[in-house]
């Protein structure tokens, strides 16, 4: 009994000890001179709103000191700020300390520019803005402090932009990864030229402005946060120059962070869920992309092409566009005639103004001044209106090219763009427009009916002419593509193919599938373009073949593989697209030499390209597009290893209030399927969900879903389920990987892929929600249920016998079960 007692009076010892050195606070929100704040110990803002003390960030063994909000639940533990963020400690021995001169180190080390001037009795202060600090002990005045050097993160009261008086510029820089807080690729920046406007840089690439201010918000920020108490705010005088936003009456916990996928993202905290939610992101879509089209053009997403010149300008290279150049200068009809005063001005209203950094701001004349005085410069091109909210005088005058305009449904501001009097004269009255549509109308009915009867006509010829069906279905197709006004799409030569493939040579071809042969090729004009030869025998029919061409060409973003034309010849169907140096994805992660070359960073890179272009799929897009064929050999790679989502022939359009369908002929892969298609031919945007899960789980493990019937113990989501359950969904990942990764991010991205295969469609996510638990460490996840892999096995589907591995291309046909049984 004595020996237990002894040991127990040891256990509780070494406790309390260890309490004391792993979480201690000083019990005060300020450090004095000559006192260190010890890793384990922490201060706490005078209201506890806000902690300052030593951590490690994600599976990181590395200690930072950093600030995060001290009343949010342990598990929603949010930084906003480190200090030392290029400097880490190796170890739990650091100390914080205040010097007599008012100087912050950390073992000794000054971390950061620190006071310009020597001060007698300084204090080191936590604020429950969550500002730090250092001022004389008497005074209210900051020496220094740390608002001045924000990290990811920009709370209510800071500023990003410049002190002129001092040239310090404040502004955001992404975290490198979820486990290394020291500078990544992005910077979100005040610009100073001319017209202040916040710039969003990768690296020195411009990605996204947000517009010169409007007197209500920026032009390119077309929304304000929905919750009441919040203010965005510019200030911009001799002094200083700098963006800053307020939630007033302190009941909204809200935050703006640069995050390492180069995403600007507003959070408030929703105290009710427990979580942070995500109320502003930019940018959203293609056309917020800077610069996507080329000058004189205005980008919408809502249209296809999505670039298009203004009235008055036509294309410079037309041969381009075809070929989806959307950055494809825009050059004028007619040239200007300053010196005869001919000129007038186009007036057009778009959601965000031209490109500002070059052009002139007027504070104090009025729209009519503003427009004389445009018309006497022959080097300007347009002007507009500076203040929008009616608070005041000026405008803006470009005397540059017009670059980065951009339409949306809530377009507001009014900008006039200079024309020679040609082609001002050209522009559709308001009464010709209705003539005009009056005749689309009468089109539109004559063009139906003409269809109805030549469809009439064609299956009446087709019953009568079976031995030539070939050839009439290849010609009502060809005339359906070529007939498509919207298409832009260049219709290629047979010949012009021969010689691009070196008549289809061997030594060519890419690869393989049930659709036939893809090679490589080569135009006159020296441009890669990969052509897919589609075999008479094909999988692919002439449906898949025109779903192919009219979804892709619609189609415009980063993450889909770019369609550049197509050729009919006979019963030849070919698609040419641009060239992935890299392949498909399958061709990496099941090959045991090239799988090396994925680390974690590039397999995490691709999951979120591909969440991305789904999302615009199902969401952003204007056609509501569900693929139902997606899978790694359909994610193709450019020489940069970013994921395009290729290969649309199985695609389906879905109305915009279509929620399901159903289908008696199921098309797709097994191992890709979701049960609720793969048994009753019911898809959905969830069931492009489920194939994402699948590769998601591929792309961890390194390992192919393989559809064993006889075997389910070896299909990868049972057997992601069962390490899930046993907590050892870490051993899931690629033995390839090594030490690359991130264990916090893996057992995420786990979570994820597991909950995009949960067996029932309204329990997995859907893509918008995927993407902000991908980009966002602090998204609450949910615990997964079963996946769909039981259904599948339970399946009484008829398999055509073949009870071996599927993962090909398979049809099945569905039958509605006999009633009365």
């Amino acid at each position: 009994m004595m020996r237990r007692s002894i040991i127990m009076a040891q256990l509780l010892s070494q406790l309390v000890f260890l309490l004391a050195i792993f979480h201690y606070s000083i019990a005060t929100d300020t450090l004095n001179p000559n006192q260190s704040l010890h890793d384990g110990q922490i201060l706490v803002s005078a209201k506890e709103t806000f902690a300052l003390g030593f951590f490690s960030p994600g599976g990181s063994k590395n200690r930072y000191v950093g600030i995060w909000y001290n009343k949010l639940p342990r598990s929603q533990t949010t930084i906003v700020w480190v200090a030392n963020r290029q400097s880490p400690l190796s170890d739990t021995n650091g100390s914080l300390e205040l010097n007599g001169n008012g100087t912050l180190t950390i073992n000794s080390m000054i971390f950061l520019p620190m006071p310009t001037v020597t001060l007698t009795n300084p204090v080191a202060q936590l604020l429950d803005d969550a500002n730090f600090v250092i001022r004389e002990a008497n005074s209210s005045e900051f020496a220094w402090q740390s608002f001045d050097y924000p990290t990811d993160t920009l709370l209510s009261g800071m500023k990003l932009g410049w002190d002129l008086r001092t040239g310090l510029n404040r502004n955001l820089t992404a975290w490198r990864s979820n486990n290394d807080p020291s500078p990544g690729t992005y910077t979100l920046s005040m610009d100073l030229e001319r017209i202040p406007q916040i710039n969003l840089w990768s690296g020195s690439t411009k990605r996204w402005r947000s517009g010169p201010w409007t007197g209500i918000t920026y032009s390119n920020i077309e929304e304000q946060p929905s919750f009441t108490g919040f203010r965005f705010g510019l200030v911009s005088n001799k002094d200083e120059v700098y963006h800053l936003y307020n939630t007033t009456g302190g009941k909204i916990v809200a935050r703006t962070v640069l995050d390492r996928s180069g995403m600007v993202k507003l959070f408030a905290w929703v105290e009710s869920a427990g979580m942070w939610n995500t109320f502003l992101y930019y940018p959203k879509s293609q056309c917020e992309e800077y610069s996507t089209c080329g000058p004189y053009s205005v980008c919408d997403i809502n249209v296809f092409p999505i670039c298009s010149c203004l009235h008055g300008f036509k294309r410079k290279s037309p041969q381009e566009w075809p070929l989806r150049d959307a950055s494809s200068a825009c050059e004028r009809l007619t040239a200007l005639d300053c010196k005869n005063r001919t000129d007038g001005f186009m007036t057009i209203t778009i959601a965000a103004l031209p490109e500002t950094s070059n052009a002139t701001l007027y504070s104090n004349i009025s729209q009519d001044e503003c427009r004389g005085r445009c018309l006497k410069n022959c080097s300007c091109t347009a002007y507009a209106t500076a203040n929008i909210s009616g608070a005041g005088l000026g405008c803006v005058i470009w005397v540059t090219e017009l670059i980065d305009m951009r339409m949306s449904s809530h377009a507001t501001q009014d900008v006039f763009v200079r024309l020679a009097a040609v082609d001002l004269a050209s522009i559709p009255s308001k009464f010709s427009k209705k003539r005009q549509a009056i005749a689309m109308v009468l089109i539109t009915i004559f063009s139906v009916v003409a269809f109805i009867i030549s469809l009439i006509c064609f299956y009446s010829w087709r019953k009568k002419r079976m031995m030539h069906r070939a050839f009439v279905a290849y010609h009502q197709l060809q005339k359906d593509l070529s007939g498509d006004d919207e298409l832009e799409l260049a219709q290629l030569q047979w010949s012009t193919l021969m010689v691009a493939t070196d008549n289809f040579a061997e030594t060519n071809i890419l690869g393989q599938g049930g659709f036939g042969l893809v090679y490589k090729g080569k135009l006159a004009e020296g441009r890669d373009i990969a052509v897919k030869r589609l075999s008479g025998d094909s999988a692919q029919g002439i449906d898949e073949f025109k779903n192919e061409v009219t979804f892709i060409a619609r189609l415009q973003h980063r993450n889909l593989v770019r369609l550049l034309g197509y050729c009919i010849q006979g019963d030849e169907k070919i698609l040419v697209y641009e060239y992935m140096p890299n392949g498909s994805l399958d061709a990496f992660l099941f090959d045991k030499e090239k799988r090396v070359l994925l680390d974690w960073k590039t397999r995490f890179h691709i999951i979120v390209g591909i969440a991305r272009g789904l999302l615009y799929l199902h969401q952003d897009s204007r056609l509501r597009i569900i693929h139902r064929d997606l899978k790694a050999s359909n994610i193709l790679l450019d020489n940069e290893m970013n994921p395009k989502i290729s290969d649309f022939g199985l695609a389906r359009n879905f109305g915009e209030h279509e929620m399901m369908t159903k289908t008696k002929k199921v098309v797709g892969t097994y191992g890709y399927m979701a049960p609720e298609y793969a048994l009753d031919g019911v898809f959905s945007v969830k069931s492009d969900v489920f194939s994402f899960g699948v590769l998601i789980l591929e792309i961890i493990s390194g390992q192919r879903n393989r559809v064993f019937l006889s075997k389910p113990h070896l299909y990868l989501l049972g057997k992601a389920w069962s390490l899930w359950n046993d907590g050892k969904a870490f051993d899931l990942l690629d033995p390839l990987i090594g030490n690359s990764c991130s264990l916090t991010q893996v057992m995420r991205c786990v979570n994820i892929g597991l909950l995009c295969v949960q067996e029932k469609p309204e329990d997995r996510p859907i893509m918008s929600s995927v993407i902000i638990m991908l980009g966002n460490d602090d998204a609450p996840l949910l615990e997964p249920k079963a996946p769909g892999f039981k259904a599948i096995f339970s399946t009484k589907l008829d398999l055509a016998s073949n009870q071996t591995e599927l993962h090909t291309f398979n049809v099945v046909t569905l039958t509605e079960p006999q009633t009365g049984r």
